[in-house]
C-alpha cells in the first residue's frame, strides 16, 4: 500500500508571492537589453620590445 505524502512546511515566502500573484496578477517577462556592442580589451599589456618597435 503506497504511503501519503508528508505535508510540505509552511514557507512564508512562498505564501506571501502566491497571495501576489492572485492579487496583481503575474510579474511580466524579464527584458532582455541588447546595449550597443563593446570593444573587447586586450588581455595583455604589449611588451616592451613591442612598444619599442612602434607595433
Amino acid at each position: 500500500m503506497p504511503r501519503k505524502n508528508k505535508p510540505k512546511a509552511f514557507s512564508a515566502v512562498q505564501a506571501v508571492k502566491s497571495l501576489a500573484r492572485e492579487r496583481i496578477g503575474t510579474p511580466p517577462p524579464e527584458k532582455v537589453e541588447s546595449g550597443r556592442p563593446r570593444q573587447k580589451t586586450e588581455k595583455h599589456k604589449p611588451r616592451l620590445q613591442d612598444l619599442m618597435r612602434g607595433e
